[in-house]
């Protein structure tokens, strides 16, 4: 109950400013990051040995402060009953969107969490 009064009150006191102040909104929120230069070619790079419990997540490059950077590759816990989907650059409508890596449980190639039906058990 005092999380609802001190979100009320909070969301009163945007409302009072007058605009002063931008609350995000879902449309402002997306799930990639679009940028105009394409990202340079992979780096190569050595995967230590596997890891019990534990996924390779590839070397990829983020967009970060106006520019690619390269971020080197390492392990991520495994989750059991989980594919893990690495981060990647796609071209779409001449700009380049990146996707971060994700966790998929279907296997399915569609994270769970853009997926219309996660869990479809009659999808092969």
């Amino acid at each position: 109950m005092k999380k609802l009064a001190i979100t009320l009150s909070i969301a009163a006191s945007l409302f009072s400013a007058g605009g002063a102040l931008m609350v995000p909104t879902s449309a402002q929120a997306q799930p990639g990051v679009f940028v105009d230069v394409p990202p340079p070619p992979p780096r190569s790079e050595r995967m230590p040995p596997p890891r019990r419990g534990y996924v390779w997540a590839p070397g990829h490059y983020e967009w970060r402060g106006g520019h690619h950077v390269w971020i080197r590759g390492m392990y991520v816990r495994a989750r059991p009953g989980y594919a893990y989907r690495p981060p990647e650059w796609r071209e779409r409508d001449g700009r380049w969107e990146y996707r971060r890596g994700e966790w998929d449980r279907d296997h399915d190639g569609v994270p769970n969490r853009y997926d219309r039906r996660p869990d479809n058990p009659n999808r092969n």
